[in-house]
């Protein structure tokens, strides 16, 4: 059992882990060091607070610095970043609030230092109103900018890093953003600036929004927000943000130019890994530190996990990157348990992932992209079907989309993309469930599902999808139905 537990990152995994361990090995010495101000915080509720749902930025932080330290006795260093490891002599260096230098030995280390904001080389990216969202302060500042409520925040390319930070006064609110990427944040934000009674343009270099959920669910979803007047631009890649006296004035893409008077970039995020690079730590093929299955690393008695670490594809075997917060919590505890005498996997991920686009949830699991599928050595056939989420008379009700993606040798079931107005986070979680299980379609089709009017008709469309797959693979024509009376006269 460890004596010195020693976390690099405040956030979901590295305080999970750090509690964890605190509570199962009260006399281990567990001190964390985390570059900013924040820990433990529901960063996914970020475009939420921007859009006005919730009332402060604090209300995302779950444990506050003074918990930790004060009720859990974990030695909670803010503002000290982490910027060498040396595994030989077991010790982390680094750099204080005042530029001061500090090591610390450890007998056990967890990287947990995170991801980063993609961002793509665009002429004018540091003109002031254009912003990232990859931290709390991020969020503070982009709120502040819309609401005119700032004061000494909001220029340049922002993070929260506090760079490129000048005065303004008298600056009026924006009234139209770009959104460059058209993934999960892009999303999220193009809600919450409409609700900011914002004009909102949407930028993705790609076919379709959110790419991972397919072509099916994801021109469901860009009808969608075209129908709240987000203007969505497929395949228009924003090469140049156009400014005048340091302002935003514009976007360019190869094709058009469209005024806005702020930006917003979510082109996405990669692992955090230049502290365990610069250790010769190995690097995983996703680009993310490898791991094992207790989240161990290539050093001697050094952990990794949450959106810095690489896992393992509950279809594939193989590692994937998937940082997302359940992940992160999930393999932080497991981590705290084992560096405390209880060996713990940390368990593979299907990379489950949901959205709310204004009234519709979407949501994917596993593995549904043809050319990834293929890469595996499957071979894969997607069917997608339409159903009520309800019994058809009773009120209320509305369609869901339903992609299911299989092997068609074996019959094994992939993955899944969905969107919808109701029932679709509930029911992606069933799939998901039928992931970690292993099951065929045709497991899938008579799963005993629960039935009720107000929730769903007698046939599920998760059943009836898994219905349809299978009649694909015995080359029946396909049924195409609509209402659960006409599964009833059509299931054979």
């Amino acid at each position: 059992m460890t004596e010195k537990f020693v976390v690099i990152g405040g956030d979901a995994a590295g305080m999970s882990a750090a509690s964890k361990a605190k509570r199962d090995a009260p006399d281990t010495d567990v001190i964390v060091f985390e570059r900013g101000e924040w820990v433990a915080y529901g960063a996914c509720g970020l475009p939420y607070y921007i859009k006005g749902d919730i009332e402060t930025v604090d209300d995302l932080v779950s444990v506050t610095p003074s918990e930790f330290i004060n009720e859990r006795d974990i030695d909670l260093r803010l503002k000290q970043e982490a910027t060498t490891i040396d595994t030989e002599s077991q010790t982390v260096s680094g750099i204080g609030p005042d530029g001061e230098q500090f090591e610390q030995a450890y007998d056990t280390l967890l990287i947990a230092t995170g991801a980063h904001a993609v961002l793509p080389e665009i002429t004018g990216r540091d003109l002031n109103g254009v912003f990232t969202l990859h931290s709390m302060s991020a969020g503070r500042d982009i709120r502040e900018y819309v609401t005119g409520a700032r004061s000494e925040r909001g220029s340049g390319l922002h993070d929260g890093s506090g760079t490129a930070v000048q005065q303004y006064l008298d600056v009026q609110p924006p009234e139209t953003v770009a959104l460059v990427g058209g993934g999960y944040i892009g999303i999220e934000l193009a809600e919450a600036f409409v609700a900011n009674e914002m004009t909102v343009e949407l930028f993705q270099r790609g076919s379709h929004l959110l790419s991972d959920f397919g072509e099916a669910i994801a021109s469901k979803v860009e009808s969608h927000l075209r129908d709240q007047d987000v203007g969505v631009h497929l395949d228009s890649e924003v090469t140049e943000i156009v400014g005048g006296e340091g302002n935003v004035t514009a976007v360019r893409t190869a094709n058009t130019e469209v005024d806005v008077d702020m930006v917003v970039i979510g082109a996405g995020v990669r692992p955090n890994v230049s502290v365990a690079q610069n250790a010769n730590i190995e690097i995983g093929p996703t680009g993310a530190i490898a791991t094992d299955e207790y989240g161990r690393t290539s050093a001697s008695n050094v952990f990794a996990a949450g959106d810095c670490a690489e896992v393992d594809g509950v279809v594939s075997g193989e590692p994937i990157y998937a940082p997302l917060a359940l992940t992160a919590n999930r393999h932080g505890r497991a981590i705290g348990q084992t560096v405390t005498g209880n060996p713990t996997v940390v368990g593979p991920a299907a990379g489950t992932a949901a959205v709310k686009a204004f009234d519709l949830e979407a949501a994917t699991t596993g593995i549904v992209d043809h050319g990834d599928a293929e890469e595996l050595g499957f071979n894969p056939i997607t069917n997608t079907i339409e159903a009520g989420s309800r019994a058809g008379y009773y009120p209320g009700g509305s369609p869901i989309t339903i992609s299911l993606t299989a092997d068609r040798e074996t019959g094994r079931l992939l993955g899944a993309s969905m969107v919808g107005k109701e029932g679709v986070v509930h029911r992606i979680n069933s799939i998901v469930t039928a992931l970690h299980a292993g099951m065929t379609t045709t497991d899938v089709e008579y799963l005993d599902l629960a039935y009720a009017p107000p929730f769903s008709p007698t046939w599920d469309p998760i059943l009836v999808a898994a219905k349809v797959l299978n009649g694909q693979f015995d080359n029946e024509p396909v049924v195409e139905t609509e209402s659960d009376e006409m599964f009833d006269s059509t299931w054979n």
